[in-house]
């Protein structure tokens, strides 16, 4: 599987795979998936929900953008040259949906009629993965590197300006998840980056400070972040499956492990 995503307040979700194919499932339903999507020619990189659970944009290393309704009809497609997809993530209560590429640059595109209404200034490597803030304010992507050569996760601003605001460097090898964590975690506004250097690392959103950094040393490169309660992150990794992650403030903000699956 390459992607998966879940409709909100539901039992169903969906997977992306390497056969090119988008499968809903139930949680509760038969081991078979209740529909399949499918129409893009490559892998599919991308799944996003949106926030009405009325419809699924999917992308794909085919340079293609799809929006699907329930019944699994497409509905738009929208094609852009060198446009591998990497990641989407939908913008809360917008009819936007925000996309990392591998030719450097982030898009913002309309659901409504699957148009590009802004690309981010070019950064220097592929974007591996893209986050959007709870009040869809703000956005996180991160970028490719090797040795500290880009590395890095980027804040930007999804209002009017749609400016760069603070870069987060202190990686040394490609960063492939960030995401913003609960207020309820710390004083100040956080993010969390993962990275094939097998290192978690939490970081000051406003002024880039590196907070905390958690080596897991053996479980090659790290892959995925995700929130899972206010207090914890899942962190998926190469050969030692999914860590469980707790916030300690015994000393400060950190993180300790405190399971594997």
């Amino acid at each position: 599987l390459e992607q998966i995503a879940c409709l909100h307040k539901s039992n169903q979700f969906f997977s992306a795979s390497r056969d090119r194919m988008v499968m809903m499932w139930d949680l509760h339903g038969p081991s078979q998936p209740r529909q399949q999507f499918s129409g893009h020619a490559m892998v599919v990189t991308g799944l996003a929900v949106s926030p009405d659970s009325t419809q699924l944009c999917t992308g794909s290393r085919d340079n293609t953008l799809v929006l699907w309704v329930g019944t699994g009809q497409c509905v738009e497609r929208a094609s852009v040259s060198r446009n591998l997809v990497t990641h989407l993530c939908w913008v809360p209560r917008e009819p936007y949906v925000l996309q990392a590429s591998e030719d450097k640059t982030i898009r913002l595109w309309d659901s409504r009629g699957l148009q590009v209404a802004h690309i981010f200034p070019a950064k220097q490597h592929v974007q591996t993965y893209c986050e959007v803030s709870e009040d869809g304010h703000r956005c996180l992507s991160c970028s490719s590197g090797f040795g500290g050569e880009g590395c890095e996760a980027t804040l930007w601003d999804l209002r009017q300006t749609r400016n760069r605001i603070c870069e987060y460097k202190g990686h040394f090898q490609t960063v492939a998840s960030c995401v913003f964590l609960p207020r309820a975690l710390a004083l100040m506004p956080v993010i969390a980056t993962s990275s094939h250097d097998c290192k978690v690392k939490i970081w000051n959103q406003d002024t880039g400070a590196c907070l905390f950094t958690l080596s897991l040393d053996g479980s090659g490169p790290l892959t995925s972040l995700a929130v899972g309660d206010t207090i914890s992150l899942l962190c998926a990794s190469f050969r030692r499956g999914i860590h469980l992650l707790r916030v300690d403030h015994s000393s400060g903000l950190g993180l300790r492990e405190v399971a594997v699956f």
